[in-house]
């Protein structure tokens, strides 16, 4: 049993009998990895209370191979993020972002260390964000990750037969297809919904790694449905997405 230290985000935590915890941990080396901290519960435990949700900092695993959970000998938080609780709206979207961590990534993936940065920026981007923006801030960190895991949406060529389409015209947007459709392709396509230019526009900006601007709280909601409809379609296997659900209507 290797003592191994990693570079961690907690995900998930919860108790474990009388005075232990269970962590999802997602790492920069490692992927996605569960952690017993046995004790973690006492008052003077290594592993305690300061290891929340979203908390980031040196992990300290006992790894041996073939084993899903590993004991966890200390973590050192660098990054508690206390903020992402201090505006309405911030907790939802970094539940939804983890959410799609937990569903999709799996131990040891191919470019990890890419996809754990995109998920501390993504955290980092939302826990700055105001109440006026937090939804924005989500969205682009979302789409974000979904670039990262290999499933961007094609939103300039047809998804279908690859022909580009007209920037400044609105596009059929399927998402079984995986991005837009041309014009003769949304004829005989699966299309869930229009995207007029400013969305697609949006959707071009988030996908890459950068901010956008959406002038309407209706439009940020439009874009949070499309989200959901595209990442149940192409990585959940058609299993109940809770904390997008939440953070879609608010209620948290």
């Amino acid at each position: 049993m290797a003592l191994v230290t990693t570079e961690a985000v907690v995900l998930h935590a919860f108790d474990y009998m009388e005075s232990s915890r269970i962590y999802r941990l997602l790492t920069r080396d490692r992927g996605l990895q569960s952690a017993l901290a046995k004790g973690a519960r006492r008052a003077r435990a290594k592993v305690g209370s300061a290891v929340d949700l979203f908390a980031q900092g040196d992990a300290q695993l006992y790894v041996k191979p073939g084993r899903d959970l590993h004991n966890m000998a200390a973590f050192d938080v660098t990054h508690s993020r206390v903020a992402l609780v201090a505006v309405q709206g911030r907790f939802a979207a970094a539940a939804a972002l983890a959410e799609l961590v937990l569903r999709f990534m799996q131990e040891d993936p191919v470019g990890g260390p890419a996809i754990y940065d995109a998920v501390v920026r993504g955290l980092d981007t939302i826990a700055a964000a105001d109440a006026t923006t937090v939804r924005e801030a989500g969205l682009a960190a979302a789409w974000s990750l979904v670039a990262e895991l290999g499933f961007a949406p094609e939103v300039e060529r047809c998804s279908s037969c690859h022909t580009l389409v007209e920037e400044q015209s609105t596009a059929a947007f399927s998402c079984p297809a995986g991005g837009v459709l041309c014009d003769r392709c949304a004829r005989t396509g699966a299309v869930k919904r229009m995207l007029p230019p400013r969305a697609r526009e949006a959707l071009v900006r988030w996908v890459g790694g950068q901010r956008a601007t959406i002038a309407e709280e209706g439009d940020t909601k439009a874009h949070q449905r499309l989200l959901r409809e595209f990442v149940s379609e192409h990585l959940t296997e058609s299993r109940e997405l809770r904390a997008f659900a939440a953070w879609e209507s608010g209620a948290i």
